[in-house]
């Protein structure tokens, strides 16, 4: 390694990987942290790997890590709950902070945020019944996409063709959140960008199209096989992949996030406008993975992106001293 490399390495100090969770995604983060200790031990940093379903939070502070990565994933990673544990702690965190991280996660207050700022989102009822659930599918039409407000992965995610659908549809998803979304279903292409940076000045990453077998875009599909299409570049008619990144960076800003995240899109295929749908505020890094994907095709390796995204960890109290 370099010079500067080593001097960077060096700056960063001690740092937890925290990794696996008790959250429905555990799985996955360990995958994700996994990638991101072997890419941070590669550029020299002093990283170790820590898990929270495993050990108690207060062992950061006990044996001297000066920062951490965020590699969780979902509840208890995602949400802001550790991110307000770190804030108590002192240690500075990847990502955004408890505020932005707790709204992102809940998927009606994200879409609400949205709405109310203007930016395009898909029709949605949240329901807490299959009663419910039913008046829902009436009302947005079909198919409707039935979903948990608060996991990630699609995790309980269901696309609902049918009324007689409903019920176990309400039920999957029930089983892992009790607030549960009923979404408009948007036909046409499914896309995904990244950004980067403070929430103040954040860039976009360029756009990747998915193509998943039978437009099929699920949990199997996105991290356990090899049948689904990314495009980078996305391959979109002109202007769409900037007004794309524009929706995005506006979409990271009003949630005020920073760090990273990545917003998933549907373009309607009629009309060729794009919806939000979802932020996730602690992105996978495993090697199916969107963001590193995107990054690479920016010109930014998985290790580098990793040291940078340490290198901008920060405290929500640090930030308020600092206005």
């Amino acid at each position: 390694m370099s010079r500067i490399a080593n001097k960077i390495a060096a700056s960063l100090g001690k740092v937890a990987v925290l990794m696996g969770g008790a959250s429905a995604e555990r799985e996955v983060s360990l995958m994700s942290g996994g990638g991101v200790l072997k890419a941070l031990l590669a550029r020299g940093v002093n990283a170790h790997a820590f898990d929270p379903a495993e050990r108690p939070l207060d062992d950061l502070k006990r044996e001297g890590f000066d920062r951490c990565f965020i590699a969780l994933h979902g509840r208890f990673g995602e949400d802001g709950t550790v991110q307000g544990a770190l804030e108590l702690l002192g240690i500075p965190y990847t990502g955004s902070g408890v505020m932005a991280s707790a709204i992102s996660m809940d998927k009606v207050m994200t879409k609400r945020i949205w709405r109310f700022e203007g930016l395009p989102t898909p029709a949605w009822k949240q329901v807490s019944s299959a009663a419910q659930t039913h008046a829902a599918f009436a009302e947005l039409g079909a198919p409707m996409i039935v979903k948990p407000a608060r996991e990630g992965s699609s995790i309980g995610f269901t696309k609902v063709m049918t009324a007689d659908q409903c019920d176990a549809a309400y039920a999957a998803a029930a089983k892992h959140d009790n607030e549960v979304l009923c979404e408009q279903f948007i036909a046409g292409d499914e896309v995904t960008c990244p950004v980067l940076g403070a929430t103040e000045s954040p860039r976009a990453l360029p756009v990747i199209r998915i193509v998943a077998p039978d437009g099929n875009y699920d949990y199997q599909n996105k991290y356990f096989t090899d049948t689904t299409q990314y495009l980078v570049p996305a391959g979109l008619p002109a202007g769409e992949e900037e007004a794309i990144q524009s929706i995005v960076c506006q979409a990271y800003q009003v949630l005020g996030c920073r760090g990273w995240a990545r917003a998933d899109v549907m373009i309607d295929a009629a009309t060729r406008k794009p919806y939000l749908l979802e932020i996730n505020t602690s992105p996978g890094m495993t090697g199916h993975s969107l963001v590193p994907m995107s990054a690479r095709a920016d010109g930014i390796s998985y290790e580098d992106l990793c040291v940078q995204l340490l290198q901008h960890t920060a405290l929500d109290a640090r930030a308020s001293a600092s206005v």
